[in-house]
């Protein structure tokens, strides 16, 4: 502990006197000076004890007093040292007054006790706390390396709120608590995801102080680059020390150097995850099964489902919003204790290959699910499948991405398509220039008032080529009907007789518009 006025008073070589303020002598020192300024205030940057002869000072004056001392308070000094015998032979009573009247510290200096005396013992105090500061901060840091490299993360999360009597815990990129200690504290840790959240969103390294009824917490941001790799909270009932500031920063470094030892081997294991998808694709799941061992559990046998996401813009960092997407299911899938296979195809193309059902698909549908301009992809989904037929599911997740990007959504599942109707699929512009282009010619001809051979090739289409009913919704004589369809074929050049043809027109008019009354 830094020293403080009460143990400047246990030292017997200064044979101090408390004349005043006897109730806050457990206030730390942070420097003795001398002063005989009658306002010395200008030169205090709070912590001082202040000592003085009274040379200047008017000290029988009470009210002279009084305003000294309150200057003296407002300033942040913490004590008053008064040596008699030299211009007073004992504390003049106004300013005992004043200073017992403020609660101000007054201690009577002797004689024979010189200043210098006092500042000797505040500075070697000082340096003896420091000392004792770097040593328990050094300790600290073998520990908690010792901890780490035997351990792993949960271990130096233990140490550390050891160290500073307290509590703590370390979360993921998506603010989840993933080690605590001790275990009280996990309530606590878990309240502060949304201000975890908020630090994630500004430039590593990046800290906050987050105050509550009964601690006082510390948020610091974890990784080397810009993106924030995860965050580090300690808990503590008053502000940090300098020793548990050195375990704290000792702390910080590890559980970075820890996190991006976990991105290297996370790299690797993408290169891995790459070459037993292609293995996949290819038809092989024997060779991938074996190229990927243990590396993956069981997720290669069990039914899964392949993610083939496209950035679209970027995440609210500034960052690629793939890196984030991809964090996100790897976070989901460590706490769920799953397997997931993610393969970078390529800066704007992701694939990923998750257990069906579990925590992963949960996360990118809750991902997907946050607002348009959070997301900044576009994600088509498989149905569920298994590895033989792997290349089948890696093209129906193209297709609901085909699908999701047209429809300028952030999330389609295959199996919405097969259960949908195909009209939303018309919903594009390249068919809708390919419908516009084949009506066009009987929407000219009935321009000029000489029939009405859309509306009649719509009602015949729709009754599947029955005469009379659809002669009957149209209100005309069957072989009016009959005339009009001649001239559609005319007109087209093509013979309705043909499925193809008739399949096309009526794909033409629905996508038009004009395939409904």
């Amino acid at each position: 502990m830094p020293p403080t006025l009460a143990s400047l008073v246990q030292h017997s070589s200064l044979k101090l006197i408390v004349r005043a303020g006897e109730d806050r002598l457990d206030t730390p020192v942070r420097w003795a000076h001398v002063s005989e300024l009658a306002d010395p205030v200008p030169y205090m940057e709070g912590g001082e004890l202040l000592l003085t002869t009274a040379l200047t000072l008017d000290a029988e004056d009470l009210e002279a007093m009084r305003r000294y001392v309150r200057r003296l308070l407002g300033a942040g000094v913490v004590g008053l040292g008064f040596a008699v015998g030299v211009n007073y032979d004992e504390i003049p009573s106004a300013l005992l007054e004043a200073a017992r009247d403020e609660h101000l510290p007054l201690l009577e200096v002797p004689r024979r006790t010189p200043f210098l005396a006092i500042s000797k013992a505040v500075s070697a105090a000082i340096s003896a706390d420091q000392y004792r500061a770097v040593t328990a901060g050094f300790e600290a840091q073998r520990e908690l390396t010792r901890a780490a490299l035997a351990e792993g993360p949960e271990a130096v999360v233990a140490r550390l709120a050891a160290h500073v009597d307290g509590w703590a815990a370390l979360y993921d990129t998506s603010g989840t608590v993933v080690a605590v200690s001790p275990d009280w504290a996990a309530r606590r840790a878990a309240r502060l995801t949304s201000d975890v959240e908020r630090l994630r969103d500004r430039p590593a390294p990046a800290s906050a102080v987050v105050g509550g009824t009964d601690d006082r917490v510390e948020l610091q941001s974890l990784g080397t680059g810009r993106r924030v790799r995860g965050a580090l909270a300690v808990g503590t009932g008053a502000p940090l020390g300098t020793a548990e500031r050195y375990a704290v920063h000792s702390a910080i470094a590890l559980l970075t150097l820890t996190t991006e030892r976990s991105r290297s081997l996370q790299a690797a294991e993408q290169r891995l995850g790459a070459a037993v998808l292609r293995m996949m694709l290819a038809g092989q799941p024997d060779h991938a099964r074996a190229v990927a061992g243990d590396v993956y559990g069981g997720l290669l046998d069990a039914p899964f489902r392949l993610i083939v996401a496209e950035a679209a813009g970027g995440d609210p960092t500034g960052e690629p919003a793939l890196p984030a997407l991809a964090e996100t299911l790897e976070a989901a899938a460590a706490r769920a204790g799953e397997a997931v296979l993610t393969v970078p195809e390529s800066e704007q193309r992701l694939v990923v290959l998750a257990g069906d059902g579990g925590a992963v698909l949960a996360a990118c549908g809750g991902y997907a699910d946050r607002d348009a301009e959070d997301v900044g992809v576009t994600i088509g989904l498989s149905a569920p499948a298994g590895p033989i037929v792997a290349a089948a599911a890696y093209k129906q997740a193209e297709q609901a991405l085909s699908v999701a990007r047209r429809r300028g959504k952030a999330l389609v599942e295959h199996e919405d398509l097969a259960a949908g109707s195909v009209l939303p699929l018309l919903a594009d512009d390249a068919v809708r220039a390919f419908a516009d282009g084949m009506l066009r010619a009987l929407r000219e001809h009935d321009a000029t008032g000489r029939g009405d051979l859309v509306a009649s090739l719509r009602a015949w289409l729709s009754r599947h080529g029955q005469w009379d009913a659809a002669a009957a919704d149209l209100g005309v004589h069957r072989h009016t009907l009959r005339y009009r369809m001649r001239r559609v074929e005319e007109i087209l050049g093509r013979s309705l007789d043909d499925p193809d043809v008739r399949m096309e027109l009526w794909l033409a008019l629905k996508a038009t518009g004009e395939g409904t009354e």
